[in-house]
């Protein structure tokens, strides 16, 4: 991927070390304020102030997996990621960001699958900041932090830090593109197989082949912003509610007719069994009207929704 983040190769210092002469340069002015006051005291004293002013700007702390874009008045200077306590040019804006990964929770949104019918589909996504250069240039995240951004309700967040603000605005762009990479993946498969051709790959079957489909989408829409999808997956995924029920009847009697089918070539398979076992041992010497009139009764107690009745005859095969 194209990037134009660099690392910062400015000066930089131990937050501790310049720490220790921040110190010393305050004593100094402490000492400083006991001599007598004459114009050359007043020039120094105020010299020193503003110094140690300026040199209390230039620190920043960094813990794992955080950067900080330094920019010199517009100027962008590098991304700083190194972990620990350090001091730079206390004129550089040090804009703090989060690398770390996180969570994105896709309400279901309604949408029209491949045939047309209306679903409603759910997405749970894992992203985190790949480039900072184009994540902080290439959006405007920085209008929308100052702003304030707009959650899911349709109303404004207003967060207590710079860089929370920041991290929502970009989760909201996230979000935005999700929305719409879900519905260019989904409008391309039917729900399940009922209506398609067997063997098509459905939203319902799909499984691993979608979810991988709906990552590459999301890249592809996420890559200007230096973001990237480690994971997604769809985590809801149902008919819309008004066509659910004719669909859950349809489902019902696809399956009744399943195992209809099932029972009768069951059936038919121990029907075929009796007769030859009885030819077999010479039970019974039947005609075929006899053995139709059988496999008739036979067919009609093993595929029967009820308990058959019995019903005992005390004559012969003859009558």
């Amino acid at each position: 991927m194209e990037t134009n983040e660099v690392n910062f190769k400015g000066f930089k210092m131990n937050g501790f070390a310049m720490l220790f002469i921040h110190l010393v340069l305050l004593s100094a002015l402490i000492v400083w304020g006991f001599m007598q006051g004459t114009v050359t005291w007043y020039v120094i004293s105020g010299f020193l102030t503003l110094l140690w002013l300026i040199l209390s700007a230039g620190y920043m702390q960094l813990e794992p997996n955080e950067a900080r874009v330094l920019v010199f008045f517009g100027e962008y200077k590098g991304t700083f990621k190194q972990t620990g306590y350090y001091w730079v040019n206390p004129f550089l804006d040090k804009k703090k960001l989060s690398l770390r990964a996180r969570n994105l929770d896709i309400e279901p949104i309604k949408v029209n699958d491949k045939i047309g019918n209306p679903i409603l589909i759910g997405l749970v996504l894992v992203w985190k900041l790949k480039d900072t250069y184009k994540a902080m240039f290439e959006i405007d995240a920085q209008t929308m932090a100052s702003a304030g951004v707009a959650s899911a309700n349709g109303k404004e967040v207003s967060v207590g830090s710079t860089v929370a603000s920041r991290m929502n605005a970009f989760e909201n762009f996230v979000r935005i593109q999700s929305d719409a990479a879900l519905r260019q993946v989904a409008g391309q498969y039917a729900y399940d197989d009922n209506e398609t051709s067997s063997g098509e790959l459905t939203l319902r079957s799909g499984g691993e082949e979608i979810n991988e489909q709906l990552e590459q989408k999301l890249n592809e829409r996420l890559t200007m912003a230096g973001m990237e999808v480690v994971e997604a997956r769809i985590n809801y995924l149902a008919y819309a509610p008004e066509i659910a029920a004719v669909m859950l009847r349809r489902q019902q009697a696809s399956a009744i007719i399943s195992a209809r089918e099932k029972i009768v070539e069951g059936a038919v398979s121990m029907v075929h069994m009796a007769l030859e076992k009885l030819e077999k041992d010479n039970v019974v010497d039947m005609d075929e009207d006899k053995k139709a009139a059988m496999v008739s009764n036979l067919l009609v107690v093993l595929c029967a929704d009820e308990a058959a009745q019995p019903v005992l005859n005390t004559g012969t095969l003859n009558h």
